[in-house]
């Protein structure tokens, strides 16, 4: 690489926003061929379950391991290794031949977002020390804003009949983007942030980081949770499943872009306890509702859900700033960990609740609906756990203000 490079920073954030785009397409249109899947491959929801708990697996997988070699490797390595990661993991799903190949392939494509993750969060970070949660969130659109893009897509192309497989393949045009634009160019090197891994470590320890990755695990499973789900949860409802993820996802990014002036104003407490009280509402709302109303429920949730990632990364960028890069990329890989033990579970309610519906004589159609919303009834108690949580941190918010790394708004 040419010393006399300079950073172009300009083009490295919209690499990493192009990357996180093709993160956020795997969950959508994973979401999408669901159904396709299951019926091709002859797989119960707790076996599909497992095959998404892999993308969530492998993503907390990498994260640990960018977060441990990210001041050692640098960002450009790591982005070697997701975008092989990629190409790796939508081939082997494309030409898959059962449900074990289905497993190694969508861990590939976790391991290839969870490198994402590791690599472009500590590297927005470094760049933009001084709005780290503003960038942050602007970085994070474009997981909802890839949701949408997935999304419309997996439905036109099944309205089609095009197939699962062409729906994955489409994800190589944004994956081959990326790889130029990050090609040749020159990196930063950890100069804002804490680099020592021995300080990043001894920061882990501290209650303050151990209560936000708590609380991480919920905000991911109440997000990725539901989301993930979506088609086979609200298939039944009336709405169109997809339609609803794009709204949903289209409404999280409009609030992502413009997330600076809410942040400063709520304060990220502030933000993350309203977040969680809108989004327990909406679940609650989600799991009785059908025809519109699932539309209204659902522009509830994406209003409930549409900071909690970001807020989560930035809040200890700015308040737990010796964990570094480490600890960024922890607090992701602990969402998806979490998301990843959940994924099964959430099958198995879908399973076992269709059983007991089909036992008092409903009709198959009826099952599901009844299916969908008792397991969204289950995972209302997520943000529930979490307005508890976010208060008692929002109560100490006078303390954690005297710790906090100064910003720019």
């Amino acid at each position: 690489m040419s010393t006399h490079l300079e950073i172009n920073k300009k083009r490295l954030f919209l690499a990493s926003c192009i990357s996180l785009v093709v993160t956020s397409m795997t969950f959508a249109i994973r979401a999408g061929i669901l159904t396709q899947l299951g019926t091709n491959f002859g797989l119960t929801d707790t076996q599909l379950g497992f095959v998404n708990s892999m993308a969530f697996l492998g993503f907390p997988l990498a994260t640990i391991f960018g977060g441990l070699v990210y001041n050692t490797l640098g960002p450009r390595k790591l982005m070697i290794i997701a975008f092989v990661s990629h190409l790796l993991g939508l081939g082997l799903t494309i030409f898959a031949g059962d449900f074990w190949t289905l497993i190694i392939s969508t861990f590939f494509i976790g391991f290839a977002n969870g490198t994402v993750e590791a690599s472009c969060n500590p590297m927005i970070a470094d760049m933009f020390v001084k709005k780290q949660t503003a960038m942050l969130s602007r970085f994070h659109v474009w997981f909802p804003g890839g949701i949408v893009i997935g999304s419309l897509i997996s439905k036109f192309m099944t309205d089609m009949d095009l197939g699962w497989q062409l729906q994955i393949a489409t994800m190589f045009i944004p994956t081959l983007l990326y790889g130029f634009l990050f090609f040749g160019q020159k990196f930063p090197k950890s100069e804002n942030i804490e680099s020592d891994i021995s300080v990043n470590a001894k920061a882990l320890l501290t209650p303050l980081f151990l209560f936000m990755i708590v609380c991480m695990t919920l905000t991911a499973t109440t997000e990725l949770g539901t989301q993930q789900w979506v088609e086979r949860i609200l298939g039944s409802t009336g709405a169109s499943p997809m339609l609803i993820l794009a709204m949903v996802t289209g409404l999280m990014a409009i609030g992502r872009f413009f997330a600076g002036p809410v942040i400063h104003r709520l304060n990220p407490t502030g933000v993350l306890l309203s977040s969680s009280i809108v989004a327990t509402l909406a679940i609650f709302l989600m799991s009785s509702a059908t025809g519109g109303m699932v539309y209204v429920a659902a522009i509830l949730f994406a209003i409930g859900t549409m900071y909690f990632w970001p807020t989560m990364i930035g809040f200890i960028g700015e308040y737990v700033p010796k964990t570094g890069a480490l600890g960024m990329s922890l607090m992701g890989g602990a969402g998806m960990f979490a998301t990843s033990i959940w994924q099964p579970v959430i099958g198995g309610w879908l399973d076992s609740e269709r059983a007991s519906a089909l036992a008092l004589g409903l009709d198959n159609e009826a099952a599901e609906l009844a299916a969908g919303q008792a397991t969204l009834g289950n995972i209302v108690y997520f943000p529930i756990i979490l307005v508890v949580l976010f208060s008692i941190l929002f109560m100490y918010r006078k303390k954690l203000e005297e710790r906090r790394v100064p910003q720019e708004h």
